[in-house]
């Protein structure tokens, strides 16, 4: 899925409208699977000037990057957070892993050729989905719609749940984010 779909449904399913902190981690916890893909390419790109062909053919591949993305997207590391959470009763905590495990979870099988290893540290294996949120190639014309109705939907359920302006603007960008970004998988891709 698209990063502002992971954010939208990340605070649809563990927002909570009086309590800040939970709001603020369950947006961190659905946006940290996420982080490293956008401080890696970003610096590759922007700073070092590296082209885009090597750093999304090469560098996104690497054992180096792969290594990365097997830490911030294992289920089991997120599991063990949200069963620590649970344990100590920590609201924020739940909400952050609760988050980052839904994130994960729905990526999972929506990955064609460039999964992550989502069982380290007791496995390497990477999921090798025949469905792509992305790539026409691999379903995505059927699955992008889908994503924009379930973004459209949980974004309804944080204007029920959020009556101040704020949240309903950040409500409001994530969703606009998340039709450029379909619009721009379904024209390239």
């Amino acid at each position: 899925m698209n990063t502002p779909a992971h954010l939208i449904l990340g605070l649809a399913a563990f927002s909570l409208a009086d309590n800040r902190k939970v709001t603020g981690a369950a947006g961190f916890g659905a946006l940290l699977p996420d982080l490293s893909l956008y401080v890696m390419a970003g610096g590759a790109l922007a700073i070092l000037q590296i082209p885009q062909d090597v750093v999304f053919g090469q560098l996104y591949y690497s054992n180096a990057w792969q290594m990365v993305f097997a830490i911030d997207n294992s289920f089991l590391l997120w599991g063990l957070v949200l069963a620590f959470a649970l344990w100590r009763k920590a609201r924020a905590g739940v909400a952050f892993a609760g988050a980052g495990l839904l994130h994960v979870s729905l990526d999972f099988p929506l990955h064609h050729d460039d999964g992550r290893p989502h069982f380290w540290p007791a496995s390497d294996w990477i999921f090798e989905s025949p469905v792509s949120y992305w790539d026409r190639a691999h379903h995505a014309g059927w699955v992008q719609p889908l994503e924009v109705t379930l973004v459209f939907i949980c974004v309804a359920v944080l204007f029920r749940r959020f009556l101040r302006w704020p949240m309903r603007v950040v409500a409001l960008v994530l969703l606009a984010m998340e039709l450029m970004v379909a619009r721009v998988w379904m024209f390239v891709f």
